[in-house]
């Protein structure tokens, strides 16, 4: 899962960032609402936690971007901002949930756990492509009956490609979204990712299977085509 922390303060921002990625999230980070708003339009996100008074652009700006998207990502408002008329102008504006500062991160987490499992419900369960399964909530993966081990960052790179199958990912993207928009995009992490997981799910030749596309990123076939391209 993705998340988009959208906050000023940078301790704070590091606290909420950090705490969410020893829960395995992949988080980006923006300080300003400028930032924010780029973002809203060019990023993926399964979760944004907004902060209301942003520089540059203010955060219910930033909010009415978000819920403007087609497929708009749930918002978590997280606000110094405590009135009750604060509460509803953020909730009728399309946030999902209103958490006010100062808070525990025990809550906050417990707010993402709930929102995060609310749509996955909402979208499914599982995703399954050929025999192989991924279940988003117990975090396990089978080829037919057979369970496959995979790390953490193995699961969001899975879960990745199956929510876009024999559609070509790029290294960038794939940097971005699991690993998140800070990393050295110089690094071959994702070779080397790619590689431990096509290893995994690549039983017997079955598809799906990851493929290479030379120059490009990689692609997980959902079927064989005569133009399929060699690993």
């Amino acid at each position: 899962m993705r998340i988009l922390v959208v906050e000023d303060e940078k301790k704070v921002a590091s606290f909420i960032r950090k705490g969410l990625k020893e829960e395995s999230y992949s988080v980006d980070v923006a300080y300003d609402g400028e930032e924010a708003a780029v973002l809203a339009q060019n990023g993926l996100y399964d979760l944004v936690i907004l902060d209301i008074m942003l520089p540059k652009r203010d955060g219910l700006e930033v909010l009415k971007i978000f819920s403007s998207k087609k497929d708009s990502p749930p918002v978590l408002i997280l606000s110094a901002k405590d009135t009750v008329q604060d509460k509803v102008k953020g909730l009728s504006l399309g946030a999902e949930d209103y958490l006010t500062k100062p808070f525990s991160f025990e809550e906050l987490l417990a707010r993402v756990r709930v929102i995060l499992r609310r749509r996955t419900e909402a979208k499914f369960d599982e995703l399954k492509i050929g025999d192989l399964t991924l279940n988003l909530l117990t975090h396990k993966v089978q080829f037919k009956h057979k369970l496959i081990e995979l790390t953490a960052k193995e699961f969001s790179l899975l879960e990745y490609f199956m929510r876009h199958p024999d559609m070509v990912l790029t290294r960038t993207m794939i940097l971005q979204h699991v690993w998140g928009i800070d990393f050295d995009t110089f690094t071959n992490v994702v070779d080397v990712y790619v590689r431990h997981l096509r290893d995994k799910i690549d039983i017997n030749g079955h598809y799906p299977k990851i493929e290479t596309v030379r120059g490009v990123g990689y692609v997980l076939k959902s079927l064989s085509t005569p133009q399929s391209n060699e690993r």
